[in-house]
């Protein structure tokens, strides 16, 4: 086996896994979880994962929330059932485990969509600005970054600037609308943005609307401004789990990746959750990245601890310090962040 891993481990760079055959009579459910003890493990998965893996893991919810209840584990490895940036601020936060990640390919076209060297220039333009940007963003992004946000604490994140201060936001261009909307403050927004909160069909949501009279209709602030006009409640994906449990409609149109639907039918399992159409052929939106992960990956991962997820420790520290920055700004105002 030896021989086939060293094979196999050749073609990482190029396939983003282990390219091995997984024995198709194995209990994985039974094999990652002795996996999980025999290595002193701990499970992250996202809330856009297959529903498979999201029972399997020991915590389920947004990235950098995921990451910190890693951090605060004993666990020795941290396998990262996301994309590449989650795995990178797990790691950033927990520098001294080993962080893996089922898929290297498993990335993010709202984190591609700024690249580090190109926002680099960008930022040069303007030497006055303060630079806050989305937790959804690579490592070396966050290097650049006075101040991370996420879709819960970006609000207060903005509004904690001075008014004299200028602000550039980065990457994402809906949430950067909507904040600048709901603050008041004008910015220099990044034109990024994510593929999956980006062809919601409006045309598709009313009809769908019409045909459920009751439903409520919510939707991730990464959605285009056009989308959240509609919306009876905006937040992140942890806000928008909470609002269906407590909210008393039984009936909810759900504009982010279908992976939630999921902890939603679990948590309410006598309410009725419908994802919001893209503007194709398709009946619900999903990530391709997300969906990169599967079972068979996370236990090959597990068993061979590979790949992993390598950080400068310049990258490290100098990224580090924009999260922190957030922590503190957040703890101030009461707020959890995820």
């Amino acid at each position: 086996m030896t021989s086939l891993l060293d094979s196999a481990t050749q073609n990482l760079d190029r396939n983003g896994y282990l390219d091995l055959d997984v024995d198709p009579t194995l209990d994985l459910v039974e094999e990652i979880n002795r996996l999980k003890k025999e290595k002193n493990a701990v499970i992250l998965a996202h809330y856009y994962q297959e529903s498979e893996i999201q029972d399997i893991a020991d915590y389920i919810g947004d990235s950098l929330g995921l990451s910190q209840q890693a951090a605060a584990t004993e666990a020795d490895i941290i396998v990262f059932a996301g994309v590449h940036f989650m795995a990178e601020t797990a790691k950033m936060l927990s520098p001294s485990k080993k962080v893996l990640l089922p898929d290297l390919k498993a990335g993010c076209s709202l984190a591609d969509s700024c690249p580090p060297h190109l926002f680099r220039k960008f930022k040069e333009k303007y030497p006055d600005h303060v630079v806050v940007s989305y937790i959804n963003c690579t490592a070396e992004l966050k290097t650049l970054t006075d101040i991370c946000c996420t879709s819960t604490n970006a609000v207060q994140i903005i509004e904690s600037i001075p008014e004299d201060r200028k602000i550039i936001f980065a990457p994402d261009k809906n949430l950067g609308a909507y904040l600048e909307k709901k603050t008041g403050r004008e910015m220099v927004i990044w034109n990024g943005a994510c593929m999956v909160h980006e062809i919601f069909s409006h045309e598709r949501i009313v009809k769908l609307k019409n045909r459920h009279p009751n439903a409520k209709f919510i939707a991730h602030p990464e959605c285009e401004a056009h989308i959240l006009e509609m919306a009876d409640y905006i937040g992140s994906t942890t806000g928008l789990l909470k609002y269906t449990i407590h909210d008393p409609a039984t009936e909810f149109i759900v504009a982010t990746e279908a992976g939630i639907l999921h902890q939603m039918e679990k948590a309410s399992p006598n309410k009725t959750f419908i994802p919001a159409p893209p503007n194709n052929n398709c009946a619900c939106n999903d990530c391709p990245h997300m969906k990169r992960n599967t079972m068979e990956k996370l236990y090959l991962c597990m068993k061979y601890e590979l790949p992993e997820i390598i950080l400068p420790e310049w990258v490290i520290k100098e990224g580090v310090a924009s999260i922190d920055r957030m922590l503190e700004i957040s703890a101030k105002a009461g707020l959890v962040s995820k």
